[in-house]
């Protein structure tokens, strides 16, 4: 990438992408997601549901039925899947990566509401940087007012190629995970006064809820496939499989973020097994 790691939108990103949507319980959020999907004015994509609720199905609340229906309408094509019995969050990414066949991948939890460019930006700055993935940190902006710039420190922009970088629990690297937090994101590329269109790529630990992989990349690396030596009740699948990226062909944050949390409640709430410890023997 040139310096700074800044790019204006431009044309259309080539090839195609699939959003990867896991989701569970969560009727109303999901509706909200999809009708950020909904909103995107571009590359083409299409979305891939795996839906692993206790009752019925997700797509089945009016509000999300409604937005499956405008977006296929839009000619997006929108896959909906069962996938039961609940093996855990690893299985689950993992079977919504073997349905999926587009170059590239867009991991959306079904919590988050996504500005109508995103899609289009992530894209860009993905082939433009190369690196297996490019996250857009999800921000909870009713932490707006609280400013915490002890937990900003560690922003260290890329102002070059991406390149591959060996993270692990409490080695180089690790102390970027507070940058996510709150409203961080939002107040630092407030700072950086980019130009409407541009983007900032930036260094991370790892990027939860919204990240958009080259999927051949992330098979290359394993995927998720990790799953089967995981217990159900799991959490940082997501921080193991983007560690593994990242070794071997880098991966980077996006500025600004435009991926807002819905901050509800988990609907995982057994997280005794941490996937990244369990995989890398930590």
């Amino acid at each position: 990438m040139g310096a700074g790691g800044r790019r204006r939108r431009g044309q259309r990103p080539a090839g195609f992408l699939q959003v990867l949507i896991p989701t569970r319980n969560r009727a109303a959020e999901f509706g909200v997601t999809l009708a950020g999907l909904a909103a995107q004015d571009g590359p083409d994509f299409g979305v891939v549901v795996s839906d692993q609720s206790s009752a019925e199905p997700s797509w089945n609340h009016p509000a999300a039925a409604a937005m499956v229906r405008v977006l296929r309408a839009q000619g997006r094509p929108v896959r909906l899947e069962r996938n039961l019995p609940v093996r855990g969050l690893a299985q689950q990414r993992q079977h919504l990566l073997d349905l999926a066949d587009a170059p590239l991948v867009l991991y959306l939890d079904n919590d988050v509401w996504l500005e109508p460019d995103m899609l289009r930006r992530m894209a860009g700055a993905l082939a433009e940087a190369g690196c297996g993935f490019v996250g857009a940190a999800v921000q909870g902006l009713s932490y707006l007012q609280d400013r915490r710039p002890g937990e900003q420190e560690s922003f260290e922009p890329w102002s070059g190629p991406v390149r591959p970088e060996r993270i692990r629990r409490g080695g180089p690297g690790f102390g970027r995970w507070p940058l996510h937090n709150a409203a961080n994101l939002t107040h630092l590329a407030a700072g950086l006064g980019l130009p409407a269109g541009a983007w900032q790529l930036y260094k991370v630990a790892w990027v939860g809820a919204c990240v958009l992989f080259d999927r051949a990349k992330l098979v290359d690396c394993g995927g998720f496939g990790f799953w089967q030596d995981l217990p159900p009740g799991h959490a940082g699948e997501d921080v193991a499989a983007q560690w593994r990226v990242m070794e071997k062909y880098g991966g980077a944050g996006l500025l600004p973020s435009g991926a807002v949390h819905l901050e509800s409640p988990t609907t995982v709430p057994d997280r005794s097994t941490d996937a990244a410890e369990q995989v890398f023997g930590q």
